[in-house]
């Protein structure tokens, strides 16, 4: 069985939203930003009100590279596969990994996110 990510009071609303399929961002009250990861406060100007909202879960790859078994044992089964960094059209850079076979991966290819997993996975966008 793969293992679930470290769930945080931080980061809970993100993982309870992955599994309710729906895709929510911290942004902070007092800037406005989206930042990933959460955290007790904002990496832009560090207050601590951070409310969650909604967003798309669409943006485009910015980089990807393949996972060997070595790196990630637990996941062997799954080895190997794409990593890709997704530039989010709301703003914050989050890692992931892609549905679409490594030979159809491009850099700029818009993808939206994936519901129904422990980790947010993407699909290109048609």
């Amino acid at each position: 069985m793969k293992p679930r990510p470290r769930i945080t009071p931080d980061n809970e609303p993100f993982y309870k939203a992955i599994a309710e399929s729906r895709f929510v961002l911290p942004y902070c009250a007092d800037c406005g930003k989206a930042h990933l990861p959460p955290g007790p406060v904002c990496p832009f100007c560090f207050s601590d009100r951070v409310k969650w909202r909604p967003a798309s879960g669409r943006g485009r790859i910015s980089t990807w590279t393949l996972v060997h078994k070595a790196w990630f044992p637990a996941f062997a089964d799954e080895i190997p596969y794409n990593v890709v960094q997704v530039e989010l059209d709301e703003g914050p850079r989050l890692t992931a990994n892609v549905v679409v076979p490594k030979e159809k991966l491009e850099i700029g290819m818009p993808v939206a996110i994936v519901f129904g997993h422990a980790i947010p996975r993407f699909r290109p966008v048609t």
